[in-house]
C-alpha cells in the first residue's frame, strides 16, 4: 500500500493526472480544510463553503488530465476565491431579479368596481402576451411566476445556464412592460 501522506504535492498531481483516486483523496484531505476557511470567511454560511468547496475539487478531478498546476496551495486557493466571488454575485444578480419580481406584482387589495374591471382587464392583456412569448421563453416565466420557481431550479430542469433562465425572464418582463405601459399610463 502506498503511503500517499508522505508524498509531494508534485508526485500526488502527477498521480492525479493518471485519474489515481487515492491520489485525490490526499489532496483532498490536505486542503479541504484551508479552502473551507477560506470560503466560509467571505459567505459566512455553512453549506455555502462545503458547496464551494466541492465545486472547486470537481473541476480540479475533471481537469485532472489538462491542469499543468505548480503550486496547488496558491491555485486552489484562487480557485476558491473566484468561485466565492462567483457566487455572492450570483446571489446579488438573484437578488436583485426578485426585488424587480416582486415590485412588478403587487398585493390585491380591496379596488371599487372600475379598479376590479381594469385590474382584470390587464390581467387578461398579460395572460395574452405570455401566450405570444416564444416557448421557451413562455415556460420559463410560468414556472417562474405559476410554479414559483427558483433560476436556479428553472435551468437544472431545463438543462440550461442559469444566466440563459434569467435573460429569458428579463426579455419576457420587458415585453409585458412594453405591452401594459399604455394603460399604465393613464393611472399617472
Amino acid at each position: 500500500m502506498k503511503a500517499y501522506s508522505t508524498y509531494s504535492d508534485k508526485i500526488l498531481l502527477d498521480l492525479l493526472s493518471d485519474s489515481d483516486e487515492a491520489a485525490f483523496t490526499e489532496l483532498y484531505n490536505r486542503y479541504w480544510q484551508r479552502l473551507f476557511t477560506i470560503a466560509y470567511n467571505r459567505l459566512k454560511e455553512v453549506q455555502s463553503a462545503e458547496d464551494i468547496v466541492h465545486d472547486v475539487f470537481t473541476v480540479i478531478w475533471k481537469n485532472r488530465q489538462k491542469q499543468n498546476i505548480e503550486q496547488p496551495d496558491q491555485y486552489l486557493a484562487s480557485v476558491t476565491k473566484y468561485m466565492v466571488l462567483a457566487k455572492i454575485k450570483k446571489k446579488t444578480t438573484e437578488k436583485i431579479h426578485n426585488q424587480k419580481l416582486t415590485h412588478t406584482t403587487a398585493p390585491v387589495v380591496d379596488f371599487p368596481v372600475e379598479a376590479s374591471l381594469y385590474y382584470k382587464h390587464l390581467l387578461g392583456i398579460i395572460k395574452n402576451e405570455v401566450e405570444k412569448l416564444p416557448e421557451k421563453c413562455r415556460l420559463i416565466f410560468k414556472s417562474s411566476r405559476n410554479d414559483g420557481k427558483s433560476v436556479k431550479e428553472i435551468a437544472q430542469d431545463l438543462q440550461i445556464s442559469p444566466k440563459s433562465v434569467e435573460n429569458q425572464l428579463y426579455k419576457a418582463l420587458q415585453k409585458l412592460k412594453l405591452a401594459t405601459r399604455s394603460l399604465f399610463s393613464f393611472l399617472h
